[in-house]
């Protein structure tokens, strides 16, 4: 049996922003959601990358709906951003920013009905393809211990636990992972993508 071939969109800022900020509305699990104006405000003036998988309904294969998406953008020595400086002030007893080009996985999920088909590994090794070329040393990805299929995700995508901040509530613990990069990692890749920009 052949494995699917991903349709992956890549996206420019604004078209982008608005995509995304549609999408979040089907992931339920996120107490909070972005705004297409937070998104430009992060991505605007820094490297990034917007893709989205998109896969047809079940039912309806003429119908092809976004199911999966991923925003990461580079993560400097000297941010500006309140949020972005406090990130780097808390890694930076495990990255050396001043010698290595970050990669931040932003934002990212699957639909729950899609998840377990291959579109967020997909994502990933287009991320990680994207990154190697633009002379990245490694991805940074943050999240919490309770976000359990992530975790799994993120172990099963090679990616290691590079610090972890306990909390009074143990799921609430931010749990901080890293991947290596390198002509290496894409070695490893095994989906096949169409990827369409623009």
């Amino acid at each position: 049996m052949s494995s699917p071939n991903y349709l992956i969109r890549e996206y420019p800022l604004q078209q982008g922003a608005l995509e995304i900020a549609y999408i979040e509305e089907f992931f339920n699990e996120f107490p909070t959601r972005k705004t297409a104006a937070e998104i430009i405000g992060r991505l605007e003036g820094r490297e990034f990358q917007i893709l989205m998988a998109d896969s047809a309904l079940p039912d309806e294969s003429a119908a092809v709906v976004p199911v999966s998406y991923k925003v990461s953008h580079e993560l400097r020595a000297e941010e500006h951003d309140p949020q972005l400086a406090d990130l780097v002030a808390r890694l930076s007893d495990t990255i050396d920013f001043g010698r290595e080009r970050v990669l931040y996985n932003w934002l990212g999920a699957t639909r729950l009905d899609w998840r377990g088909q291959g579109h967020f590994r997909a994502l990933t090794e287009e991320q990680e393809f994207w990154a190697v070329t633009q002379g990245y040393d490694s991805i940074v990805v943050k999240t919490k211990n309770r976000y359990y299929d992530m975790r799994g995700t993120l172990d099963s995508l090679q990616f290691n636990v590079i610090k972890l901040e306990p909390a009074a509530d143990p799921l609430e613990s931010k749990v901080y992972l890293a991947k290596r990069l390198g002509p290496f990692v894409l070695d490893a890749h095994r989906s096949r993508r169409q990827v369409v920009r623009g």
